[in-house]
């Protein structure tokens, strides 16, 4: 009896450490914001629940375009990092060798540094006098008012390079896992190399790279960093705007409803993945 109930009682066991960490830093916090977002109130006198669903309406109605803005700067960066990535975890997959760790510890390495610290860098590279058009500059290649930074292609650059490993590692394991019978097989039947690709790796590839569209364009919609260092007044997105009204402003419902609303729209994209490709196909790059 002491055994039967030992072994019912061992998948719970090994599920709690998780659990309670899902629970203590997801569910309880996401809880609070919920509740915080139908609150009013201001710091000095407190907020009290009164189920006030109008911050969203006004949250949306203020603000939808910095979720426009946002929602370009990730597809676009999560299609670049995508044409980026893929002949890269193509190339150390079928051409790597018994150097494939190798190569994808260099992949990985710029990325030990941290976040923050790789987009100064960037905002030092690509200033006016900086080291690269500093030196264009003076060789007389640029004019002299050109500029990269305050701009979409600086913002959008920098989610993508700091999001790259995120796509990188997806597909560079779906490629890994293709069985490689199957492509000869497909060369011994007369197709050609652009065939093969296109109509064999490409689709067996397909829960990679449904996998790093995930894992790159939901942190790059509610990214603020790259727009605070790498953009302007103009390429403002909402997580800066969360920022903001969180620790400048200090409205905390306006800024909880404005997170619950990227969340959920996160939520929706995140399960229509899962509809579309199967849950138990993308938990295998996730």
């Amino acid at each position: 009896m002491r055994r039967r109930l030992t072994r019912s009682a061992a998948p719970y066991g090994l599920i709690f450490p998780a659990g309670t960490w899902l629970l203590i830093f997801f569910a309880i916090p996401t809880v609070l914001m919920l509740s915080l977002s139908l609150q009013t109130g201001t710091v000095d006198t407190g907020f009290r629940m009164t189920w006030h669903f109008g911050e969203y309406g006004q949250a949306f109605s203020q603000y939808h375009t910095y979720f426009l803005r946002s929602l370009q700067y990730a597809l676009v960066s999560t299609a670049i990092m995508l044409v980026v990535a893929y002949p890269l975890a193509y190339w150390i997959a079928f051409h790597g060798g018994r150097h494939k760790s190798t190569y994808l510890l260099l992949l990985l390495l710029p990325f030990f540094v941290s976040f923050v610290i790789r987009t100064v860098a960037w905002q030092f590279i690509l200033s006016d006098e900086g080291l690269v058009l500093g030196t264009i500059k003076r060789w007389h290649l640029l004019p002299a008012n050109f500029h990269v930074l305050a701009t979409t292609t600086a913002v959008v650059a920098g989610i993508a390079y700091n999001y790259l490993p995120f796509m990188a590692l997806p597909l560079y394991v779906s490629l890994e896992k293709i069985d490689r019978s199957v492509v000869e097989a497909a060369k011994d039947l007369y197709s050609n190399r652009r065939d093969v690709f296109l109509r064999v790796i490409v689709p067996l590839s397909g829960p990679g790279i449904f996998a790093g569209l995930l894992l790159t364009f939901v942190p790059a919609v509610g990214d603020y960093v790259n727009a605070s260092i790498l953009g302007g007044t103009n390429n403002t997105m909402i997580g800066n705007i969360i920022q903001t009204q969180f620790l400048v402003n200090a409205d905390y419902p306006m800024a909880s409803a404005l997170s619950t609303i990227l969340m959920g729209a996160m939520l929706i994209a995140i399960f229509a993945y899962a509809r579309t490709l199967g849950t138990r196909d993308i938990q295998e790059y996730v």
